[in-house]
């Protein structure tokens, strides 16, 4: 048939240009849409069926015209019956045809009511097309439901636990940490670390938790090592170092007594200090080991409770916090932690990739046998899936109202058409075969009972 619509009447438009499109396979993006390869064969057989309902109906009318010359020219009673049975189908096409075609367009062009409705409805159905998705498919009950059945828990321990799975996770892991290390500024991170630290470090009062230490090492007796150290040390120094101090000692007499006396006084100064520090370092019960114990235990409560002594503690961190060699150090970490973070990604064999692999699949075997581990996770991600659908419901939605309010009403009906004209077509043929059905019976009928 010449140009109708695919609906069967009207003229049909212009063929859609095609070529290479953004779409899948080639076409034309136009009014929203991409028209391809394949929007294009469906048009051809809604064009094929369009043809043949309006070849059918053509074919009844031909039939009713015959049947009524037949029977006009007294053929017989079989012509009354065809000729029913011919009337009805032409009716019931006729109708089915306005039916169909004012779904996409106005009928031979009349501005009938409630006809074109999918170009002149278009918005209202964008919008009820998305409250019906929000009310069906984004509530919070049908997403639970769904992601419940879906058993997630299971499925997804089952999969790492397969050691293919975890080293292909952990590769993946591996790379988008190599990208993130790579995105990140240096200068920005050391920024951002170094400030951290300090921040923390100047908010974090020192000096109760050095106490509390400091109390448990002098309970545990921890530092008597280093007091055996300290004599030890000071022991050797003396020896390596007598002349030093007799001349210390000397030197600080009066200028009055004599040099012998001041040599006297000096080398019994030093056989002093040695025999007291090599009496300490050799008795670990000496007075002077109870009186250092007793100097660290006042010294950790007084670090733990005493507000002077906390406050002197907090203003020499802050000056060694405050140094400039200080916060090099800290701004440089990231350097170091930023090298042997990337050296560990991307070496198969580190440390960090092995212990990676091995907790997923730790984790994975427990989620495939563990219910209450299965039923947790399923329920932070239900959680998580119907607070965002919960909130961002509405922009979904919108997203739809809006994609269909903007798409041309002509090209959305053709679009729209070039899906489902085809089976709209046979409701035409249906309706033509129907309606001469019922046509038959009821003339059938009326003779029956003598009308």
């Amino acid at each position: 048939m010449d140009h109708r619509s695919a609906a069967g009447g009207g003229t049909a438009p212009p063929p859609l240009p095609t070529g290479n499109g953004p779409g899948t396979g080639t076409g034309t993006g136009i009014g929203g849409f991409v028209f391809n390869a394949a929007d294009e064969e469906r048009r051809r057989g809604v064009r094929r069926m369009k043809a043949t309902a309006t070849g059918l109906l053509v074919l009844v009318a031909l039939v009713y015209a015959l049947a009524k010359w037949a029977q006009d020219t007294g053929a017989g009673p079989w012509a009354g019956y065809v000729a029913a049975a011919a009337e009805a189908g032409m009716v019931g096409a006729l109708a089915d045809w306005f039916a169909v075609t004012a779904l996409f367009r106005r009928p031979l062009g009349l501005p009938i009511p409630h006809t074109a409705i999918i170009p002149t409805k278009k918005d209202q159905l964008g919008v009820s097309l998305g409250e019906f998705v929000g009310e069906n498919f984004l509530s919070a009950d049908v997403v639970k439901a769904r992601l419940h059945a879906l058993g997630i828990g299971g499925r997804l321990g089952a999969w790492l636990a397969e050691p293919a799975h975890a080293d292909r996770v952990t590769a993946e892991l591996a790379a988008a940490l190599r990208g993130a290390l790579t995105v990140l500024r240096d200068s920005d991170v050391q920024a951002v670390v170094g400030e951290a630290i300090t921040r923390r470090a100047e908010s974090a009062e020192i000096a109760p938790g050095m106490g509390k230490t400091l109390e448990r090492v002098v309970a545990d007796g921890g530092h008597h090592r280093a007091v055996d150290l300290l004599c030890a040390k000071a022991h050797d120094w003396l020896v390596t170092h007598g002349e030093s101090v007799m001349d210390a000692v000397q030197g600080g007499a009066p200028g009055w007594t004599p040099r012998f006396v001041d040599r006297k006084i000096g080398d019994r100064v030093y056989k002093e200090l040695l025999r007291f520090v090599t009496e300490m370092r050799d008795m670990p019960q000496h007075p002077a080991r109870g009186a250092v114990d007793r100097f660290l235990t006042d010294f950790a409560a007084d670090l733990q409770s005493d507000t002077e002594t906390r406050a002197k503690v907090e203003r020499l961190k802050s000056e060694i916090l405050a140094r400039g060699e200080v916060q090099d150090v800290i701004a440089s970490a990231w350097a170091s932690i930023r090298s042997m973070i990337l050296s560990a990604a991307e070496d198969e064999q580190s440390e960090l990739r092995l212990r990676v692999r091995s907790s997923l699949i730790s984790l994975g075997a427990r989620l495939a046998t563990d219910g209450r581990l299965q039923d947790k996770l399923e329920g932070w991600i239900e959680g998580a899936v119907v607070y965002v659908v919960t909130t961002y419901r509405t922009e979904v939605t919108s997203l739809i109202t809006d994609t269909v309010a903007g798409w041309d009403a002509e090209h959305t009906s053709r679009k729209i058409e070039a899906h489902i004209g085809r089976d709209l077509q046979f409701i035409r043929i249906n309706g033509t075969v129907v309606g001469a059905l019922a046509g038959l019976l009821i003339y059938s009928v009326s003779r029956a009972f003598g009308a």
